[in-house]
C-alpha cells in the first residue's frame, strides 16, 4: 500500500514539475501580432493631425467630406493614435486635384464600351519624430464602369471604392512602412 502511495506521489511531483516548467516557459515568451499592419512606436508617437483635404476639382462636391471621413476613420480604427486639430506627432494634409473620366475599350462601332473614373490627390506627410519618413506625393486610383451607364448612376459606388483604395494607400505609406 505504501508503495502505491509513493508511486502516485512521484507521478504527481513529476506532473507538477512539468506543469511548472511549461508555465515558466510560456510566461517568459512574448508573441506580438500586428493585425493592422502599422509599425508605429507608440512610446514616441501618440498624436496625429489630419487637415481636411480640399476638393480643388469642380466635380462631385460630396467627395471632399467622404474622403476626409474615410481617411480619419482608417487611422482611428487601425491605430491607437489620438487625432488632434494641430501639431500632431504625425501630420497629414493635401488636396484632391483630379477627377478625370476617360473612355476606354473602344468597340467595333468606334464607341467606348468602358469608361474609367480616376481621382488624383496630392499628399503631404510630416513625421515630427523622424523627418526621413516625411514625404510629398501625388497618388491616384481609378474604377471602370460600362459606358452604357451614366456617371451620375455609378458615381457614389465608384467613389466609395476609390476613396477606400486611396485611404489604404496613404495609411500604408505613412504608418505601415510599405
Amino acid at each position: 500500500m505504501n508503495m502505491i502511495k509513493t508511486l502516485k506521489s512521484n507521478k504527481f511531483r513529476k506532473f507538477k514539475g512539468l506543469l511548472l516548467l511549461f508555465v515558466c516557459l510560456f510566461s517568459s515568451c512574448q508573441v506580438q501580432f500586428k493585425m493592422n499592419g502599422s509599425s508605429i512606436d507608440y512610446t514616441q508617437i501618440k498624436t496625429m493631425t489630419i487637415v481636411d483635404f480640399v476638393n480643388r476639382t469642380a466635380f462631385y462636391p460630396p467627395m471632399e467630406q467622404v474622403f476626409n471621413e474615410a481617411l480619419k476613420d482608417i487611422y482611428t480604427r487601425q491605430t491607437r493614435l489620438m487625432l488632434v486639430p494641430r501639431n500632431g506627432d504625425l501630420q497629414l494634409e493635401g488636396e484632391i486635384t483630379g477627377y478625370d473620366i476617360t473612355p476606354m475599350a473602344i468597340g467595333s462601332n468606334s464607341i467606348a464600351q468602358e469608361t474609367k473614373l480616376t481621382i488624383t490627390i496630392k499628399v503631404r506627410f510630416v513625421n515630427t519624430k523622424d523627418q526621413k519618413q516625411s514625404f510629398e506625393s501625388t497618388m491616384s486610383a481609378y474604377q471602370s464602369f460600362q459606358s452604357s451607364r451614366n456617371i451620375t448612376e455609378v458615381q457614389d459606388e465608384l467613389m466609395a471604392e476609390i476613396v477606400k483604395e486611396l485611404s489604404e494607400t496613404i495609411f500604408n505609406r505613412t504608418v505601415a512602412n510599405w
